[in-house]
């Protein structure tokens, strides 16, 4: 069953970027040798980091079909910074993996504990939907 595991991470504006160059160094590295070990036991499916809030927007169809936008809210307690789809054979092996993502290396090499939510990627819509 594939998941996405979503990075969750603090305010928009207080984060990664104010971190001493070390910090973020030992941070990207984690990140990366978790990406590795995933792709080894064959989990890995996709991840990527996404820009910070102050360059999103959000986009509804007009009458007419136009793009509508709205935003940016630099203002977001809480944001969501990236995010994995793994292919594995448990709920609780995506929940391993999420703890992992959550104790990744903040300032000072503590863990961060960041919330990372895991929710299942269905294949397709359940048969009865059909």
């Amino acid at each position: 069953m594939k998941y996405i595991l979503m990075m969750n991470t603090m305010k928009a504006g207080a984060g990664v970027p104010a971190w001493p160059k070390k910090d973020l160094q030992a941070h990207i590295a984690f990140m990366m040798a978790l990406n590795s070990d995933l792709r080894e036991g064959g989990e890995f499916v996709f991840a990527e980091g996404l820009s910070f809030p102050d360059q999103a927007k959000l986009v509804r169809a007009g009458k007419d079909g136009t793009p509508i936008t709205d935003g940016v809210f630099p203002e977001a307690k809480e944001f969501l910074a990236g995010f994995w789809i793994v292919e594995v054979k448990s709920p609780e092996r995506a929940y391993q993996i999420a703890a992992r993502i959550s104790a990744a290396p903040g300032p000072g090499g503590g863990p961060l504990n960041m919330p990372i939510e895991v929710r299942p990627v269905p294949a397709g819509p359940p048969p009865e939907m059909l």
